[in-house]
């Protein structure tokens, strides 16, 4: 059996367009020195797009009016759908073309056709996961006039690829890389769709963490790592063991690709009886990667039957968080447990074919080629899917690693779905009924919608596709897969998902906290994030009253470290009676006298994080292998009980077996305190927070130096955490920012003619652009735009562009 192969005579290797890239920079650089800068400079504004004057297109009706505002908005004013969306596609491909082609070559496993074979295991990961096999399958679904938009949105997009090339206006990315777009299709939309439903988690890595664990640790270590106690613990264990697939063999390298550790996103609707003007306000601020350009496009779309306004992925129709007239309405992550790692039994006699209620039968194989730059023949890459989904365990064969199991992936993601006839229908609606109905189309991923109408009214809905398992401790581990005992039962139905409509309290908050309680008939998920940031948020809206959007600001910057006010009395009493050096205890006398905010300008929030960040590495560094490591669902929240049960007096054999919490916490303060005087000196005082939590905004190209110098944004300090409500998430190894809220949104349904975003870093994906990051300060220091729906207040002060049928 093979996966990824190509012909044992290896295909002469051409020169990859990662040394094509280095030498370019290199002659860049040249030809500068040499006083080419005009060259350098024509070379680099080449892609920049039209925003005045008319441009003929072919695919539209009629006139479309593109006001784009002084942060880089487009207003886009059309006068039926399908030129709206049209020009939707193409004023966002102006704008962000070659971060559209990388989303769907990632998403689509075509990166390595244009970077080359260093690619080539993130594109057979994908291909495996098989994100363009579901869009595809998902394409039947939809009704008639949302494959009309889309198909207008992808024929907008074609028509700038044809007009920057026949006009030589190729952005730089791609004159840097040797090549140019392929034509859009409404498939790559879908793709980029599924893509989000992958961004935002799953379950199977911690899975196959605990299947690792139950194989090689003892029952109780591994049971003192459980996000929750199953209930037949010991059973469950004894199951995930004597099984011959070796995990760490079978995703080495899985952690390189898997979404970030949930970090999650805040979302909170409050009612008029709370607020300043008597109308609900509602505030959102998803957190996902930091990167440029911004995973968020806002834009505005006016025509007949919409006038919307918001934030969108680029290459995707339509606005997904925002609001119209009428509605405003926001999502964070719901996290449920969609995914389920099954271990199929092999025919050894034909690795095709897999047993089921004893029965052999045929896995579906699907073949397809990998063009990779550098190379003149194609890499063969082969998926088995079984009955449950793809074999995702089988890179262990090739390395050698061979059984009669496998590990398949069952997903709600893979099915099909109509997420973008939801979004359509959003974006329409006028009132929580029409928004509810819309929603019935969007099944993944499945999130937290708040809502506000200017009827006054507020709502919930946790929506989305989670499945109903036989035992709810099923979603702990991988389960046999040829039995039919552990198949599941259907969805949770539509109507019988956590939903809240005017509560009493008069308001609605999530954090991608646990939304159900135990009287819930139905499993959700075993972990959910720190909770922490909910109780910030429920903590400022108790409080206070009369609340005005200058309030949710505020909320939404706020740095309180809840986290901190728990764990620094508990490791500093650990500590007490340690034989400590002398800048330890300076580090202490800091830590204690800190106030738990995690303010850029202060040490104790350094002391505070490294510290933590350090425990894990004591307590699982010489028994966990890191590859392992890396697919720990929940860690933080394990590690977090960890502390409280040896606090309380009870420790687990994890704690024990590094002797004790005083002995792991004095090591762990000894670590991040050796980490902080080598970054930044021996005296502790000096040390801040923001030396090391800075900004990064990196572009795909900014790891080729000296590329970085041009495409990545300078660093700048950062308050907050991933523990905060303002999440900045970071690289524990640097310090670097790499999740958080790209944007944030505020919207008074008192007044739904404007309302306030920051999009970080700016709007645009071209270097030279004026709107390229230059949102990227007001991100970091808290401020905000504002972003008007009505023509008189955006098109004096707007550039004009308007598209004319040729």
């Amino acid at each position: 059996m093979s996966n990824g192969i190509h012909s044992e005579e290896k295909p002469r290797k051409r020169l990859s367009r990662f040394w094509k890239v280095t030498l370019a920079a290199l002659f860049l650089l040249i030809l500068l020195a040499s006083g080419a800068a005009v060259w350098a400079y024509l070379q680099l504004t080449s892609g920049l797009p039209q925003v005045e004057g008319e441009y003929e297109v072919s695919g539209l009706t009629s006139d479309v009016d593109v006001y784009r505002d002084e942060n880089g908005v487009p207003h886009i004013e059309a006068d039926n759908d399908e030129d709206l969306y049209y020009a939707q596609g193409f004023v966002t491909a102006q704008d962000r073309m070659f971060q559209m082609d990388m989303s769907r070559r990632q998403a689509s496993g075509m990166l390595s056709e244009v970077v080359g074979e260093d690619a080539l295991d993130t594109d057979r990961y994908f291909r495996t996961f098989g994100l363009k096999r579901a869009a595809e399958a998902s394409l039947d679904a939809y009704d008639e006039e949302t494959l009309a938009i889309l198909e207008a949105y992808a024929e907008g997009v074609n028509d700038y690829i044809s007009t920057m090339q026949t006009e030589n206006e190729t952005p730089v990315e791609f004159r840097l890389l040797g090549y140019e777009p392929e034509p859009w299709t409404v498939l790559d939309t879908l793709t980029i769709g599924k893509f989000m439903a992958y961004d935002l988690g799953g379950n199977w890595q911690g899975q196959a963490f605990r299947h690792w664990l139950a194989n090689n640790a003892s029952e109780e270590e591994a049971l003192d790592l459980m996000p929750t106690y199953p209930d037949d613990g010991p059973v469950i264990l004894d199951t995930a063991k004597h099984t011959d697939i070796d995990i760490e063999a079978s995703f080495a390298t899985a952690g390189d690709y898997q979404p970030e550790p949930f970090n999650g996103s805040n979302n909170w609707v409050i009612s008029g009886e709370h607020t300043e003007s008597g109308a609900p306000l509602l505030a959102d601020d998803p957190h996902l990667g930091l990167d440029t350009p911004s995973i968020w496009y806002e834009t505005h779309l006016k025509s007949p039957s919409v006038n919307v306004t918001g934030v969108i992925f680029a290459g995707v129709p339509g606005v997904i968080l925002g609001h119209n007239e009428d509605i405003a309405w926001g999502v964070t992550n719901v996290g449920p447990d969609v995914q389920q790692l099954y271990i199929e039994k092999q025919n050894p006699d034909d690795p095709y074919q897999f047993l089921y209620e004893d029965e052999w039968y045929n896995a579906e194989v699907v073949e397809e080629f990998i063009e990779v730059d550098g190379y003149d023949e194609p890499f063969l890459h082969e998926t088995i899917i079984s009955r449950h989904g793809p074999l995702i365990s089988e890179y262990a064969h090739e390395k050698g690693v061979v059984g009669d199991e496998a590990l398949a992936l069952k997903w709600t993601a893979h099915e099909p779905s109509t997420e973008m006839q939801a979004l359509i229908g959003m974006n329409r609606a006028d009132d929580w009924e029409s928004f509810s109905t819309a929603l019935e189309h969007f099944h993944s991923p499945a999130q937290n919608f708040v809502f506000a109408d200017t009827d006054g009214d507020i709502g919930y809905r946790a929506n989305g596709k989670i499945p109903i398992r036989a035992n709810d401790d099923d979603a702990l581990f991988p389960v046999p897969g040829w039995t039919g005992d552990h198949d599941w039962d259907g969805y949770i139905p539509w109507d019988e998902l956590p939903t809240i409509e005017n509560p009493e309290s008069g308001m609605i908050s999530t954090a991608n906290n646990q939304i159900n309680d135990e009287g819930y008939d139905y499993h959700l998920s075993h972990t959910w994030a720190q909770p922490y940031r909910h109780e910030r948020i429920l903590d400022m809206l108790d409080d206070g009253d009369s609340f005005a959007a200058d309030d949710m600001k505020a909320m939404q910057l706020d740095v309180q470290n809840l986290h901190a006010e728990e764990f620094v009395p508990i490791l500093t009493a650990a500590v007490a009676d340690e034989e400590l050096r002398e800048i330890d205890e300076d580090a202490l006398k800091i830590l204690t006298s800190w106030d738990e905010v995690d303010d850029k300008n202060e040490s104790g929030p350094l002391l505070f994080h490294l510290w933590m960040n350090a425990i894990p590495h004591v307590l699982f560094a010489e028994d966990i292998p890191e590859s392992i490591l890396d697919i720990f669902e929940g860690e933080v929240n394990v590690v977090d009980q960890l502390i409280r049960d040896a606090a309380e007096g009870s420790p687990g054999p994890w704690m024990e077996k590094n002797g004790g919490l005083s002995e792991v916490a004095t090591e762990a303060l000894q670590l991040a305190v050796d980490y902080a005087s080598e970054a930044q000196g021996d005296e502790p005082e000096a040390w801040l927070w923001g030396d090391y939590h800075r900004t990064a905004f990196n572009h795909p190209l900014g790891d080729v130096a000296p590329l970085h110098l041009l495409f990545n944004s300078s660093p700048e300090p950062v308050d907050g955490s991933s523990i905060t409500v303002m999440a900045a998430s970071y690289d524990e190894e640097t310090g670097d920012t790499n999740h958080g809220a790209g944007w944030r949104g505020i919207m008074d349904l008192a007044d739904l003619s404007e309302s306030e975003h920051i999009v970080a870093p700016g709007q645009s994906g071209h270097v030279l652009s004026d709107h390229y990051h230059d949102q990227l300060l007001d991100w970091v220091e808290g401020n905000y735009h504002t972003t008007s729906i009505i023509p008189d207040n955006y098109q004096s002060e707007s550039t004009h562009l308007r598209l004319v049928p040729n």
